[in-house]
């Protein structure tokens, strides 16, 4: 098993029987760890109140509450309009952005945050989250770690949203969304980390016919994506 598969698979076993708040910020800290971050932070915006779970340090998040930066962060700005991770980098070197929002960089490069990895999440009713894999190396460079390790940081992101929102609405059961059997099996292989064209190979269809089942899944589930498809059939039990 490659180092990365290696990292998600733990994560994925440990985030299921995450029971609170505390043990999704320790598992989650671990992911980020060995996949080379100092800190995660996972923030989560609905009617413009803000909960967040993180690593990073209470004096930074204290301070981040205090002066209403959720409102300010171009972070969360961006994870607002975008669909896919996207990366971002601290300090005076940064030129974009009005005045306060270069100040706000440069305050974040004081309390160490360099750079790192944002994947953006929608929400119902206007709602968004964004879950954040960040670094003290100044020499952070974000694009090549979204090159090489995209998917992995999408479905850690992913995850953590799907199996916390499964623990806070343990109310009512969601009703269960129609998939058709082609449509589990294709979700099923994408969970295991196969692409288009090995779930063709195995399933013994056309790699178009697959991204057509994957298309329909992903819109029953009211998914912004393939990866997001694949968290929420698993958050609903849906796969066995």
């Amino acid at each position: 098993m490659k180092r990365s598969d290696d990292i998600f698979q733990e994560f994925v076993d440990s985030i299921v029987t995450a029971r609170d708040d505390q043990d999704f910020e320790r598992v989650a800290a671990r992911a980020a760890a060995r996949l080379g971050f100092r800190w995660f932070a996972y923030l989560k915006v609905v009617d413009g109140a803000p909960k967040l779970i993180s690593s990073y340090p209470k004096s930074w998040t204290s301070r981040y509450f205090d002066l209403h930066y959720e409102r300010l962060d171009p972070i969360v700005q961006r994870a607002r309009l975008d669909h896919d991770p996207f990366g971002w980098t601290s300090g005076v070197a940064v030129p974009q952005g009005t005045k306060d929002q270069r100040r706000f960089f440069e305050e974040a490069a004081s309390f160490g945050i360099q750079g790192g990895v944002t994947i953006p999440i929608r929400g119902g009713f206007g709602g968004i989250a964004a879950f954040t894999l960040a670094s003290d190396d100044r020499g952070l460079r974000p694009e090549c770690l979204i090159a090489n390790s995209k998917d992995i940081l999408h479905l850690v992101g992913l995850y953590f949203h799907a199996h916390l929102a499964a623990r806070q609405s343990r109310q009512a059961p969601l009703a269960e969304p129609v998939l058709s059997p082609r449509e589990r099996q294709c979700i099923a292989w994408s969970a295991r980390g196969k692409t288009a064209s090995d779930t063709a190979v195995l399933m013994g269809i056309s790699p178009r016919t697959v991204t057509f089942h994957l298309e329909n899944a992903r819109r029953k589930l009211d998914a912004a994506s393939i990866a997001q498809c694949v968290a929420e059939a698993l958050r609903r039990r849906l796969l066995t």
